[in-house]
């Protein structure tokens, strides 16, 4: 019976497991998606600064605002590049995160199918164990039958 209970606190483990990997799986989508929308504002941020720039191609712009112009984007564009780096690298949180949520699912499936079939095990021993005592009783009353016949 100790080694049923030590598969029960191994599935109850696995269990634990498991849901603290889902959760960092959850974390870690949240933070990927807050990446994404930062991205998101930072192209969206870009276009419309160029697109207000391109209004006034035809107008006449002192060369310093146009280098600071350009300096600013180049910085933008910066930006975006680092987002999409982090962008990425939350991706690979993701689907690292995804395959610890994955094993520790197969882990606890394996755990239970053990205990699953401990238990039948169990209950099979334990069947054996009733049905050998009840035919030791129906023997044993067989053989009182059979003596009290004898000695009537």
């Amino acid at each position: 019976m100790s080694s049923l209970n030590a598969f029960v606190v191994a599935v109850d483990l696995a269990e634990r497991q498991r849901d603290a990997a889902r959760q960092a799986l959850k974390n870690v989508q949240g933070a990927r998606q807050a990446a994404q929308a930062q991205l998101e504002q930072l192209t969206g941020y870009a276009a419309e600064t160029q697109g207000r720039w391109g209004l006034k191609a035809g107008a006449a712009v002192q060369p310093e605002v146009m280098h600071h112009h350009y300096h600013f984007m180049g910085r933008l564009d910066h930006a975006i590049g680092l987002q999409t780096q982090t962008l990425r690298g939350q991706d690979q949180r993701v689907a690292q995160a995804r395959q610890t949520l994955l094993q520790a699912e197969l882990r606890l499936a394996s755990l239970r199918k053990v205990l699953e079939r401990r238990r039948a095990e169990l209950a099979q021993q334990q069947q054996r164990r009733e049905q050998k005592q009840t035919d030791e009783r129906a023997s044993q009353r067989a053989a009182a039958r059979a003596d009290s016949l004898n000695q009537g």
